[in-house]
C-alpha cells in the first residue's frame, strides 16, 4: 500500500553531527554492518554542532531512513499489545514479523518541507547514581504540516490490518526525537491499496 503521512507536530532529526557517534554506535547497529549509504549521508549546509542532531540529505533535501518507519511500527505495536480490545494485543513475535513480513520503501524517504527548518533546543535531564543531571540538546526540527510518502509491503497481507492500526496510533505518539512530548506526531492517508 501505498501511504502519505502528514505531520502534525514538528518532527526533529536523530542523525548526530558528531561522526563518530554515527559511525561507531548508531550506524554500525545495522544487522548487515554499517551501510555505505549511510556512512555518507549529505549533511545540512553550515556547521553543525557536535551535539546536535539532524535529517540526512539526499542532494540538499532532507529524508528519513526506511528503518525508521520499521522502529515506529515495533514501538507502536509494543504499547499497543498493553491495551485491551487493540488488534495489536493478539499479535505475537511482532518484532519478527515486522522485521522479516512487514517492508517500508523507498530506502530514503524524502521529506516534503512546508517553510522552513529550525532548531529545537530542549533540557535532558536523567537520574544517575550521582544525581540529577542535565544537558542541552540540539535537534534539527522540519515544521508540522510537512509530509511523507512511502510504500508498505505486507508479504501476508492479513497484517495489513496492524499497520493500519500502528499508523493511526502516530497521532499519538510520533517519530524523531522527543516524541513523549509530541514531536514527530502524524495522521495518515491510504493513497492506494
Amino acid at each position: 500500500m501505498k501511504i502519505k503521512i502528514i505531520f502534525t507536530e514538528a518532527l526533529l532529526g536523530t542523525l548526530s553531527g558528531n561522526k563518530e557517534i554515527a559511525e561507531g554506535f548508531i550506524i554500525s547497529k545495522h544487522p548487515d554492518g554499517p551501510q555505505e549509504d549511510e556512512l555518507h549521508a549529505e549533511s545540512p549546509e553550515g556547521d553543525v554542532e557536535k551535539s546536535s542532531t539532524f535529517f540526512p540529505r539526499d542532494n540538499g533535501k532532507p529524508f528519513l531512513w526506511d528503518y525508521q518507519i520499521k522502529g515506529f511500527f515495533k514501538d507502536a505495536c509494543s504499547m499497543l499489545r498493553r491495551v485491551s480490545g487493540t488488534k495489536s494485543k493478539d499479535i505475537t513475535a511482532y518484532k519478527k514479523i515486522i522485521d522479516g513480513i512487514v517492508f517500508v520503501g523507498p530506502r530514503k524517504i524524502v521529506i516534503d518541507v512546508v517553510g522552513d527548518i529550525s532548531w529545537c533546543e530542549r533540557p535532558l535531564r536523567g537520574q544517575t547514581a550521582q544525581g540529577e543531571r542535565i544537558a542541552l540538546a540540539r535537534s534539527e526540527s522540519i515544521p508540522e504540516g510537512s509530509s511523507i510518502t512511502c510504500d508498505i509491503t505486507c508479504l501476508d497481507k492479513k497484517y495489513l490490518k496492524y499497520v493500519k492500526e500502528w499508523l493511526d496510533y502516530g497521532a499519538l505518539r510520533g517519530l524523531g526525537q522527543w516524541r513523549n512530548s509530541g514531536k514527530g506526531r502524524f495522521t495518515w492517508d491510504l493513497i492506494s491499496e
